[in-house]
């Protein structure tokens, strides 16, 4: 069955055209249709929850936005359903900082994959928005509504009335168990909660170019860091490259928007007379956090909840991280299988990430925009100097400078020196294979529920039919990873894969060890195969706490 859709969205062109009636009540009502709100509507979709989503615009805007994504949202995207094929992306190999005085200073490899995705690739904001809207029709209980904007929200404490505003001014009200506002930078759904948007914006103006048909295209992301004028500039799908030029003083936007002025800029890389200019526009770069990301029933994901600055490519890369781990949460408290405590987690375990990405890019500007000729040689010649030093180069040079994803605190049972698992961080993906047949990734094989993983055991054959039972009443199932090679034993109903790549068995079946993945692959618990039953209770006491 389609989804239920409001607007008639032309861009689209798939089963998605038939109208109908706005639902009156929903358990999760999403401000917001870009990629971020979009990616939550499909993982809510995924676990069955009913869902509406609307936003303002009539239609997906067709301009580069964002541009960047990293192999963590990929694999989001991934989780969310989406084929690898869905939309172009571009794997970047490099991401260089060349300086006026000095040459190239610094250089990322960014080349090859991290779990089973690149580590960085450039897209097309549109085509990734159709491939989401289009994702959506799998799911019956998912329902969007364009041209439809929030006007008002009151929350109950056990429900919501959200009052939507239609095309054409009608007025209409839905109830929902929970709000999202996925309504961007300026989000009212943030204004209306009154929350703090603490941060800076920078007083720099910034014009952006994406441009088609240049003269040399480039392969790498690089960033040339001139005090006169810093420019980061990167390739993109479709033949399409983008600039970043900063504004000097006395420019004004009115000046820098003149095509002769952007041609002009453009002169070391276009070809003048084929050069065809997609978008520009000027703007100045945010770094903020919102104070909370929950307050009550309402919750901010993506740019509602927090600005970075572009020089890390980490803006869309951080919302794809918040619904993935919000997603699931909402679903297991509106089926009953977790209480809604769990909830505050989102934000315990977001937020400080978020945090640190944004200081991340505010770190970098300090390398990319130089203020002073002076400045551009002692910033350049330090980064030059400390990649002499291996430790330091590793840093830069393999990505380890990067923020992991890993919890201090939140929904997972407190780490332990005997724990061989890095509870609360996220389980590798890998290739696995079953009885013979082609490998598959390790995340399409766990799906979508609360999953005991056995390396090298059977859980199954581990946990008591009593804790066996609640296991599975709670959402769980339950998966064998064996070497490769190794054939299950007899009469099991457990699931067995062999691990292709060795990534995750070695060290671990020679002694038999069990542990709890969530569904967004975060690793909740961890033991050895004999202590499997208490394993199994200390999880289920944290949904239930």
């Amino acid at each position: 069955m389609p989804v239920t859709h409001i607007h008639n969205n032309s861009t689209l062109d798939c089963a998605m055209s038939r109208k109908a009636a706005l639902p009156s009540e929903v358990d999760v009502l999403i401000a917001g249709f870009g990629p971020t709100g979009a990616t939550l509507a499909n993982l809510l979709g995924r676990y069955g929850v009913s869902t509406l989503i609307v936003d303002k615009a009539p239609d997906i805007l067709m301009q580069p936005r964002a541009i960047a994504l990293d192999n963590e949202a990929l694999r989001i995207l991934q989780m969310a359903g989406l084929e690898e094929t869905a939309f172009e992306k571009i794997a970047i190999p490099r991401v260089r900082m060349q300086s006026p005085y000095v040459g190239e200073f610094a250089c990322v490899n960014t080349a090859g994959c991290l779990d089973g995705h690149p580590k960085l690739v450039t897209f097309y904001q549109p085509e990734l928005e159709v491939a989401l809207r289009k994702s959506l029709a799998k799911y019956s209980k998912v329902h969007y509504a364009t041209g439809v904007e929030v006007s008002d929200f009151s929350d109950t404490g056990n429900k919501i009335q959200v009052d939507l505003v239609l095309e054409g001014g009608a007025a209409h009200s839905v109830t929902c168990r929970y709000l999202v506002g996925a309504d961007g930078a300026g989000s009212p759904i943030r204004s209306k909660l009154g929350l703090d948007f603490d941060g800076q914006t920078y007083a720099q103006d910034w014009l952006i170019v994406d441009a088609r048909n240049v003269r040399k295209p480039i392969t790498d992301v690089e960033f040339l860091c001139n005090p006169q004028r810093p420019v980061p500039h990167m390739i993109a799908p479709g033949g399409r490259e983008r600039w970043e030029f900063m504004l000097k003083p006395g420019e004004t936007s009115e000046q820098v928007l003149k095509p002769a002025f952007i041609r002009e800029l453009l002169k070391p890389w276009a070809n003048q007379g084929e050069l065809d200019i997609e978008r520009t526009a000027v703007y100045r770069f945010h770094a903020r956090v919102a104070h909370e990301f929950r307050r009550g029933n309402v919750f901010l994901v993506g740019d509602a909840a927090h600005i970075t600055p572009p020089f890390v490519g980490q803006g869309l890369c951080a919302g794809l991280r918040d619904v993935a781990n919000l997603g699931w949460k909402l679903a297991w408290v509106i089926s009953g299988l977790a209480n809604e405590e769990i909830l505050d987690t989102y934000d315990r375990e977001r937020r400080p990430h978020a945090k640190a990405m944004i200081d991340l890019a505010r770190a970098m500007g300090l390398l990319i925009k130089p203020n002073t000729r002076l400045a551009a040689l002692a910033t350049a010649n330090l980064v030059k100097g400390l990649r002499q030093v291996p430790l330091v180069r590793d840093l830069f040079n393999d990505l380890k400078i990067k923020p992991k994803n890993r919890f201090q605190q939140g929904l997972f049972v407190a780490r332990s020196k005997l724990s061989r698992l890095d509870r609360g961080n996220h389980l590798p993906q890998v290739l696995l294979r079953q009885s013979g047949q082609e490998g598959l990734w390790s995340d399409d094989v766990l799906g979508d529920k609360m999953t005991l993983m056995g390396f090298g055991v059977n859980p199954e054959a581990l946990v008591s039919p009593t804790q066996l039972k609640k296991w599975k009443a709670a959402g769980g199932t339950l998966v064998q990873i064996a070497h490769r090679g190794q054939t299950p034993g007899a009469n099991t109903t457990c699931p067995l894969w062999e691990d292709l790549t060795g990534a995750l068995v070695p060290e671990l079946a020679p002694v038999g060890w069990l542990a709890v993945v969530r569904p967004d692959r975060v690793i909740m618990h961890d033991a050895p195969a004999t202590e499997a039953d208490r394993m199994v209770v200390e999880a289920l006491n944290l949904l239930k706490a």
